[in-house]
C-alpha cells in the first residue's frame, strides 16, 4: 500500500497489527493455546499435544520467514528486539529465560496468557499485568531521579562481560554460512526448511494431535499471526515524500524524520520491523502513562496488547465463558506477585517471552532465541516438578530435596541423589 503522508501509513500499520492481535486473542482463548500449559501437560501427565501446537506455530513462522526472505517480500535482519544481532548475550538469554520460566509457572501463565485471562474476566491477571509492566519498564528505563535501571544495577556488571561479539549475525544461517563460506541467504533457506520439516514430522506423527481441531487451529493461527505482523511492520506500506519512497520504519527513523517533519517530539517510538512479543510491550504501557498518553508513544506493541485482550474478551462473551476470578488467599496472591516480577525482569533480560523468543525470535533462526526458549521450558518444568514434590511430600520436601529430586527426574543428576520418592 502506498501513501502520500506518513500519518495514514502509520495508522494503517497500527490498525493492522491490532486486527491481527484481535484474531489471535480470540483464537487463543477458544483453543486454549497456552505455552505454560504445554509444559505442564508434558511434565505432569505426559501429554505433548499442546507442546505440538506450540511447535506448529514455530514451524509455520519459520517457513513463512524463509519464504518472505527468499522472495524479497520482507527481511528480519534488523528488528525490534534485535534477534539476529551480532552480540550473543548467552548468559542473559539463559538466565532471563530461566527466570521467566519460573515466573510464568508461579503466575499461572506467560505474558500472553495474562492478556487472554484479562479478556476472560480474570482480575488476578490485571495485578500480574501491572507488576510485569512496572518491572519491565524499569528494567529499561531509569528510576525517577536516577540514571540506574534494574538491569544496570543487578545484571549488567556481571552478565555483559560474558557477551560474545560475533563476526556475523547470530542466526544459524549466518553462522553456518559464514563458517562454510556459503551464501548466507541460501543457507538460511536450507536450514529453515529442514528445521520446519523436522518439526512438522514430530508434530503430525501423533494421531491424537491430528484429530485435535483446536490444537491445529491454535498453532496455525499463532504462527500465521507472527508472520502477518512481520509483514505489516516491514513491507506492507510505502510512504512517498519529496519524490522518494520510504518504508514505515525508514520514514520514522530519527534521520529521515528530522528531514521530513518539523516536530521532532512527534516521531513515533519503536517504529521498527517487529512481530509479537509481550513483556516489553506490556512495559510500554507504563511508559505510555508516564508520557501522559502522548500518541508518539503509542506503539505497535501496545496495540497488540490491546488487541489480544479485546479479542479474548470477544470470544469469552460470544462463548459465554466470561467469569470473574480473584485470588484464593494471600499465598495465591504472593505467588502470583513473585511470578510477575520474575516474568517482567526475565522477559526483558532474555529479550522476549514464550511468544517473543519462543516463536517470533525462533522464526529468525536466532541462536539466542533458541537458547532462551530452552531455558524458559526448563525453568518452567523444573518449577513444576518442585511444586509436585512439595504437594506430595509436604514438610519433608525442603527446597534442596525438591530441587535435587527434580534434577534426578530430568536425568541431570544420578539416581543415588534422590531423597524424595516420585509416586
Amino acid at each position: 500500500m502506498i501513501f502520500d503522508d506518513f500519518s495514514s501509513a502509520h495508522l494503517t500499520v497500527l490498525f493492522t497489527v491490532f486486527a491481527i492481535a484481535f484474531v489471535m486473542g480470540a483464537v487463543v482463548n477458544k483453543t486454549n493455546f497456552c505455552t505454560m500449559g504445554a509444559v505442564s501437560d508434558a511434565v505432569n501427565i505426559g501429554d505433548n499435544s499442546r507442546m505440538r501446537a506450540w511447535f506448529l506455530a514455530i514451524a509455520v513462522a519459520i517457513t513463512g520467514v524463509v519464504i518472505f526472505e527468499f522472495s524479497g517480500i520482507a527481511s528480519v535482519d534488523s528488528t525490534l528486539p534485535p534477534y539476529r544481532g551480532s552480540n550473543f548475550a548467552w548468559l542473559e538469554y539463559t538466565l532471563g529465560g530461566f527466570l521467566f520460566g519460573i515466573g510464568m509457572t508461579l503466575g499461572s501463565g506467560c505474558g500472553n496468557k495474562a492478556l487472554i485471562r484479562i479478556g476472560g474476566g480474570n482480575l488476578k491477571s490485571i495485578i500480574l499485568f501491572i507488576i510485569i509492566s512496572i518491572c519491565a519498564y524499569f528494567m529499561i528505563n531509569p528510576f525517577p531521579g536516577s540514571d540506574a535501571t534494574i538491569y544496570s544495577s543487578l545484571f549488567f556488571p556481571w552478565t555483559n562481560p560474558t557477551t560474545v561479539s560475533l563476526s556475523t549475525q547470530q542466526d544459524l544461517g549466518s553462522v553456518i554460512g559464514n563458517a562454510m563460506g556459503a551464501d548466507i541467504g541460501t543457507t538460511r533457506t536450507i536450514i529453515g526448511l529442514i528445521l520446519a520439516a523436522a518439526l512438522l514430522i514430530f508434530i503430525f506423527k501423533s494421531a491424537d494431535f491430528r484429530k485435535s481441531f483446536d490444537n491445529k487451529l491454535g498453532g496455525l493461527t499463532v504462527g500465521a499471526a507472527v508472520l502477518a505482523a512481520w509483514f505489516a511492520t516491514s513491507g506492507m506500506v510505502t510512504v512517498n515524500a519529496d519524490d522518494e519512497s520510504f518504508s514505515w520504519t525508514e520514514y520514522a527513523s530519527a534521520e529521515s524524520w528530522d528531514m521530513m517533519e518539523d516536530d521532532a517530539d512527534a516521531r513515533p517510538r519503536d517504529a521498527a520491523v517487529q512481530s509479537f512479543t509481550f513483556i516489553n510491550p506490556i512495559g510500554q504501557t507504563t511508559r505510555y502513562a508516564v508520557k501522559d498518553f502522548n500518541n508518539s508513544y503509542l506503539t505497535a506493541g501496545l496495540v497488540a496488547v490491546l488487541g489480544v485482550i479485546l479479542g479474548s474478551l470477544f470470544w469469552a462473551l460470544a462463548s459465554k465463558s466470561f467469569r470473574i476470578e480473584w485470588f484464593v488467599n494471600f499465598k495465591d496472591f504472593a505467588t502470583h506477585v513473585i511470578g510477575a516480577i520474575l516474568m517482567g525482569v526475565g522477559g526483558i533480560l532474555a529479550l522476549g517471552c514464550t511468544i517473543g523468543q519462543g516463536i517470533t525470535g525462533v522464526s529468525t533462526l536466532a541462536m539466542g532465541s533458541m537458547l532462551a526458549l530452552v531455558s524458559i521450558i526448563f525453568g518452567s518444568a523444573l518449577t513444576m516438578k518442585m511444586q509436585y514434590y512439595k504437594l506430595m511430600h509436604e514438610e519433608d520436601a525442603t527446597f534442596i530435596k525438591s530441587l535435587v529430586s527434580s534434577l534426578v527426574d530430568f536425568k541431570l543428576l544420578p539416581e543415588k541423589f534422590r531423597s524424595l520418592e516420585n509416586f
